[in-house]
């Protein structure tokens, strides 16, 4: 049994002194082979320094709140070098495409001087003893797990040095070690693998480590490949829906036609237990799960269903509706219309429902039976999942075991343990395993969404000056039940004092926002209203929305003023990492070059996730390209041409890095242009990705270039969601130039209904059954 160091009456004592930004403190545990940990409780999160006046976020941001809360248990993972010289680690967050098992086995190859292939990552159950230390989200995950898995890593390579000294003879200064092998002076090795026993220790152990300096990495900072690449196109990568577990049979539910409807009777059970491959009915609160041998077979049966529904409560809503609510709900703005002698942009925007669906539809595996549960799914916060599985099935928490698997994407979908607890009660239900899967069609209806939003901002110029910047933005209720109200509650004594009596909500936006130029007295609020919708964050949290209204004022700002909106912005901004992206985009995508009637560039900055971000864009507006016809699709006016700079502070994996700009990109095109869903008579229209349109090839920018700014930090920053502000802002901005119209609602598109909305009974379309024309 391993102890943890925190009761080990033999562990070495702190150091007093001697930590420093190198130095850290680490653990060599109890065990038969070479097992290491890390203890960050001795370090402190990175702070910026304090501008004058400054914005919260740019005292203690979102991430420090992340990191300060991880820091208790960060000496909780372990490194093992296991006989055959390969380390392996149990990422305590979760792989939804974002590259970051990748990163993780980068950072371990390069303080243990071993190749990045003998390096394995896993993803870790839910481990209710980390408590805040196991959340995938807010881009932070290479912000906060950086540094102790160094340190893990390099107490890992301490102890083998020691061991090797003591095999080859030799003393730990004189050794080399390079690729999983020790050298001494005479020649003599020995391989970690052959150390593996002998480096274990029989007692933890608290050691020092001194990490590698920046100017000797070779492995941080060159781009590489994905570990996992090959097995995913190959399809060996085992997905929640890939896992062998025996008797887990195909789940899907039917579901009430409006949202958050719940099931009342089901008038034919017996015919549809009858019908072929069925093996089991049941009612859940969230609908009547069907259980068959094939999927093909659930959607058959779920569509003979004969179902009498509760109603859910947004009957009759409609996008006008909701949006007449959240304007009721906006906080008025401060300074008065039209001061005497001042000039003002007075701007209101509006931004509709989106869907934050990933490719791969909410799935999970569950067997709940004799008082255990047994979980696997694609989950971002496993612990609150953990939590909310046990009180939904009726179990203490020490009989539910959560298995985190791969996901494919999430965009903050899988924040939320929806798809596993529903597995959870289907599986307690018929007394069986279950492998549920939504339908596509679920994901958009009943599924989270983006909320409806609208930022309205008032700016006040004296004298070619501007004086004051206010925003209000008012959004349909944001669901937090994730974890990140309980980190906020869990370090209130730290926050910034500006956060003292503010809300949940309030306090996340204030952590986000801030606008990174001087214009006077800034002041940003967040109001929210209307808690019946099922809503999440779609990477960024509020920023695509606030960043795209700023951006579009500080463009009007600057024609008001008859300036350039490139010089106007570098005439303002606060920091270098800022003017450093927004000086690169612009030399890069050749600012202010000539451009044809109905065409026009972009630009916009965004900075959050410790660091910058600029995107300049072309973008076509003219007849011929608005008016394309695309069967059953949406085009519009067309982005040609994106650039995009960014400072992510030090970089891991630069080829990751150009992978998530271009997915940002990609989706701040989306939301500018074409990603909304649809409220008409308390129904969302939009079933899936054929009548859902996110950023298709036929919008996609015939030109795209990332450019990796050099960085002054020397710790990474978040990158998850940093493309993504900036890059809608800038479409925004664009589009405003082009047309001569500044856009007041987002997507620009969302007028265009270009579908046939699918039935709602049943609740799911047939199934397809050529595999050509459509899928559903």
């Amino acid at each position: 049994m391993q102890r943890t160091p925190s009761d080990d009456p033999h562990l070495d004592p702190p150091a007093a002194s001697g930590t420093s930004r190198r130095r850290f403190l680490g653990y060599v545990l109890a065990g038969t082979t070479l097992t290491v940990a890390a203890d960050m409780r001795l370090g402190t999160p990175a702070e910026a320094a304090i501008p004058s006046p400054p914005q919260i976020a740019e005292i203690f941001d979102l991430e420090d709140l992340q990191t300060t809360t991880g820091l208790a248990t960060a000496n909780l993972i372990r490194i093992t070098i296991g006989t055959d010289g390969t380390a392996s680690f149990s990422l305590p967050r979760m792989e939804v495409g974002q590259g970051i098992t990748t990163s993780t086995a980068m950072i371990i190859a390069e303080e243990l001087e071993i190749p990045v292939e003998r390096v394995t990552v896993g993803l870790a159950p839910a481990r209710p003893e980390l408590v805040f230390n196991q959340l995938t989200g807010g881009s932070n995950t290479t912000v906060s797990t950086f540094t102790p898995i160094r340190v893990a890593a390099a107490v890992a390579k301490g102890a083998l040095l020691k061991a090797a000294a003591i095999q080859l003879g030799a003393v730990v200064d004189q050794l080399t070690a390079k690729a999983g092998v020790i050298t001494a002076p005479g020649g003599a090795s020995v391989t970690y693998g052959e150390l593996a026993e002998s480096a274990a220790s029989a007692s933890t152990q608290g050691v020092q480590v001194q990490l590698k300096a920046a100017s000797s990495y070779t492995v941080v900072g060159k781009p590489t490949r994905r570990v996992d690449a090959r097995d995913i196109v190959t399809g060996a990568k085992k997905f929640a829906m890939d896992l062998e577990v025996p008797d887990a049979l195909p789940t899907m539910l039917c579901r009430p036609p409006g949202l958050n409807g719940s099931p009342k009777s089901v008038r034919n059970r017996e015919a549809v237990l009858a019908m072929p491959g069925v093996t089991d009915v049941a009612v859940v609160d969230t609908g009547v799960a069907v259980r068959a041998r094939t999927f093909g077979q659930c959607i058959t049966a779920t569509r003979a269903l004969d179902v009498e529904w509760n109603a859910g409560g947004i009957e009759g809503e409609d996008d006008e509706s909701i949006l007449a609510k959240v304007r009721r709900a906006e906080v008025p703005l401060a300074v008065p219309k039209v001061p005497v002698l001042a000039t003002q942009v007075d701007a209101s925007f509006e931004f509709m429902f989106r869907s934050s669906a990933a490719l791969e539809p909410n799935c999970a595996i569950a067997d709940v039976r004799d008082g255990h549960a047994t979980v696997w799914a694609g989950l971002k916060a496993p612990i609150v999942a953990q939590e909310d599985i046990a009180l939904a099935v009726g179990l203490p928490l020490h009989a539910v075991t959560v298995n985190v698997i791969t996901g494919g994407g999430s965009f903050g979908h899988k924040l939320f343990g929806d798809h596993a607890i529903e597995a959870a009660k289907v599986s307690k239900a018929m007394g069986k395993p279950v492998r549920l899967m939504w339908h596509r069609v679920d994901e958009p209806r009943q599924g989270r969404m983006h909320p409806m939003a609208t930022s309205r901002i008032r700016a006040t110029c004296l004298a070619g000056e501007v004086l004051t910047f206010e925003q209000r933005h008012t959004s349909i209720a944001t669901d937090f039940g994730h974890g990140l109200g309980d980190m906020l509650t869990a370090t209130a004594d730290k926050l910034p004092g500006g956060l003292v009596g503010v809300g949940l909500s309030q306090s996340i936006f204030l952590l986000t926002q801030e606008l990174p130029y001087n214009v006077g007295l800034v002041t940003q609020l967040l109001s929210e209203t209307d808690t019946r919708f099922n809503t999440g964050s779609m990477r960024a949290i509020y920023s695509p929305d606030v960043a795209c209204a700023s951006e579009l004022v500080i463009d009007m700002l600057a024609q008001k003023l008859r300036k350039d909106p490139l010089a106007f912005r570098l005439g303002l901004v606060k920091h270098d990492n800022v003017r450093g992206v927004l000086t690169k985009v612009a030399e890069v995508g050749k600012w202010g070059r000539p451009m044809a009637p109905g065409t026009a560039q972009g630009i916009a900055v965004h900075r959050e996730y410790k660091g910058a971000t600029a995107v300049l864009v072309e973008i076509d507006c003219r007849p011929e390209t608005v008016n394309r016809q695309v069967r059953d699709g949406v085009t519009g006016p067309r982005v040609t041409k994106a650039v995009i700079a960014v400072d992510a502070g030090l970089v891991i994996n630069p080829q990751g890095l150009e992978a998530q700009m271009l997915g940002g990109v990609s989706d701040g095109i989306g939301l500018a242009l074409t990603n909304s869903v649809h409220l008409k008579d308390g129904h969302f229209l939009e079933a899936s990705w054929d009548n859902y349109f996110y950023t298709r090839q036929w919008n996609t920018p015939l030109e795209f270039e990332c450019v990796v700014v050099p960085s002054a930090s020397d710790t990474p920053g978040g990158a998850g969601e940093a493309g993504v502000p900036a890059s809608f802002a800038a479409v925004a901005c664009a589009y405003a130039r082009a047309t001569g119209t500044v856009p007041r609602r987002f997507p620009i598109n969302h007028q265009t209904l270009s579908f046939e909305p699918k039935p709602y009974t049943p609740s799911l379309p047939e199934s397809p059954v050529d595999g050509l024309s459509h899928t559903f």
